[in-house]
């Protein structure tokens, strides 16, 4: 058994992780909270922009795609996928649980099935390291801070854009962690270009896939007008859900941590306490011992 020494000093190093592990849980905690805050304030507008303009651009929709019209907007037009581009959204540092490595496995997994080949522009330092191992070219990385706004993300969105309009990849898909609630986040691969119709059930609080929308003055020029901000608008989104998801994770991680640091705490005590009365009982023997060879 180790001594009272040792002990001792376990714990000590012990509580000293448990409170380091509990102030990162507090700090998660209230940033938790705003981000949170944050993606319920932009879903309803982000789901719905998604709605429309899928419906608009699906193959009943009022428009015909042509990638000879020049009248329309080059990010809806459809054509053979020779080259993907994969967007990867994850944290700048670790300390969140499964949530970086769960996002891994998601890209890992993408690149494998994709049967052209896949680039990638990287959110956050977690990504730009995993992604330049498996994917053939990094095109780009991007760095973010937790409280982002719209103007922050647009280069984001620009730059994806810029590279499907120039024709350097047929396909942009982003990857990243959903928020659902405080202790789930599932990782999500979304395609972002070409805009394509969603399914009836896929987007949460959808209206009947039957709704016809008017538009004015035309259709096209709707087009035009609302899909670079609908870019803008998903990549933004879903850095903020990406954001929230972080900050939950790393909250239930560092809780967890410190509970178990606490539990390991009263382990060394018992231990302490054990090790202290075999000591004590170890004197007395000696003690007694010494006495009665004095009496003898």
């Amino acid at each position: 058994m180790p001594s009272t020494k040792e002990i001792r000093a376990r714990i000590r190093t012990v509580s000293s992780t448990a409170q380091v592990t509990n102030a990162m849980q507090l700090i998660a905690a209230s940033k938790m909270q705003r981000a949170q805050q944050m993606v319920r304030d932009g879903r309803d507008y982000a789901e719905k922009m998604r709605e429309v303009l899928s419906d608009l651009s699906s193959a009943g929709g009022q428009v015909e795609i042509d990638e000879e019209d020049q009248s329309i907007t080059p990010l809806l037009v459809q054509r053979p996928v020779s080259r993907v581009l994969m967007l990867l959204v994850t944290p700048d540092r670790g300390l969140a649980g499964a949530l970086v490595g769960n996002l891994n496995r998601t890209a890992a997994q993408f690149v494998r099935d994709s049967e052209v080949p896949v680039s990638a522009v990287a959110v956050g330092r977690k990504g730009e390291r995993f992604a330049g191992r498996i994917v053939e070219e990094m095109k780009a990385t991007f760095s973010v801070d937790d409280r982002p706004r719209l103007d922050d993300t647009v280069s984001i969105s620009r730059f994806v854009a810029g590279q499907f309009v120039d024709g350097e990849v047929d396909r942009v898909v982003m990857i990243y962690a959903q928020f659902v609630n405080t202790a789930v986040q599932k990782p999500v691969v979304r395609q972002i270009l070409p805009v394509e119709p969603v399914e009836a059930d896929d987007t949460p609080g959808a209206t009947d896939a039957g709704i016809e929308y008017i538009f004015e003055p035309d259709p096209a020029l709707v087009l035009n007008t609302l899909v670079p901000r609908y870019v803008e608008t998903q990549v933004y989104h879903s850095i903020l859900e990406a954001i929230a998801s972080e900050h939950s994770a790393r909250m239930v991680a560092m809780r967890n941590a410190t509970d178990n640091a606490n539990e390991l705490i009263d382990e060394l005590t018992l231990d302490l306490n054990k090790a202290r009365q075999a000591q004590i009982t170890g004197e007395l023997l000696d003690i007694v011992g010494g006495v009665a060879a004095v009496e003898g």
